[in-house]
């Protein structure tokens, strides 16, 4: 026998739910909350510990097909002030009436859609990539010409040896795409990737894609730089055990 199918609007609830999940926070739904006057019917709690401090936000989803009013968001920020919650959350797709936008200005009250959230969310986690992305080639760029040429050479880090492959074209690469990345500019369509069947001008549309070329190649350079040193410490175990 089939479960029932969940309403809509329980769909919706435990899609936010389920998103907060995603971003490693915790998410309840459905959830009575004991407040200094009165207990209060939580669509989606979310709880996560930050810098060593809780942090509390109460959610409510409107599945509806007219947008929300003013006194839904007033009675959210009641209730938000009533636990103590940090902040209060008001979903809803088709959006808000212009009382209820001007009653959240200057409140702890964020109106918003789960599409919204979800895109912005996305380009947040992206920047974050990106901007880890540079740390990593930075890391990387000084590291590769900290090691001498005939060691590059000989572990393959230079096309004498590795055919096709170039640690620094990989690196300048790198160079050329994040910083054009970092500061939003796209599409990208004239930076030369480096390839075993020659070097390619690819066009990059978005953040995402710039992640998904990017980090395979860097994970790459990083073993081959890691080998490099690993080498290293070793001759210099040996010699210390000569001496």
């Amino acid at each position: 026998m089939s479960a029932t199918p969940l309403p809509e609007w329980k769909q919706y609830q435990e899609e936010v739910a389920s998103f907060f999940r995603s971003l490693g926070l915790e998410a309840e739904t459905d959830v009575t909350v004991e407040g200094t006057r009165t207990k209060h019917a939580i669509d989606v709690l979310v709880k996560a510990r930050r810098v060593g401090f809780d942090v509390v936000w109460v959610v409510e989803c409107k599945y509806w097909k007219d947008p929300v009013s003013k006194l839904h968001v007033l009675g959210l920020r009641q209730i938000v002030n009533d636990i103590g919650a940090d902040r209060g959350i008001l979903l809803c797709e088709v959006g808000f009436q212009r009382g209820a936008v001007e009653a959240s200005v200057l409140s702890n009250v964020h109106l918003s859609s789960l599409a919204d959230v979800r895109n912005r969310t996305r380009q947040e986690l992206c920047a974050a990539r990106i901007g880890e992305l540079y740390e990593r080639f930075a890391t990387a760029r000084y590291q590769y010409w900290e090691i001498p040429k005939g060691v590059r050479i000989a572990m393959g880090l230079r096309q004498e040896i590795a055919y096709w492959y170039s640690g620094s074209a990989v690196l300048q690469f790198a160079d050329d795409l994040l910083a054009k990345s970092l500061r939003g500019i796209y599409p990208i369509s004239d930076v030369m990737m480096p390839g075993p069947d020659g070097p390619s001008v690819p066009t990059f549309s978005s953040a995402e894609e710039v992640i998904e070329i990017l980090d395979p190649m860097m994970c790459d350079l990083e073993k081959r730089l890691q080998a490099c040193f690993d080498i290293r410490d070793r001759w210099r175990e040996i010699e210390h055990q000569r001496s």
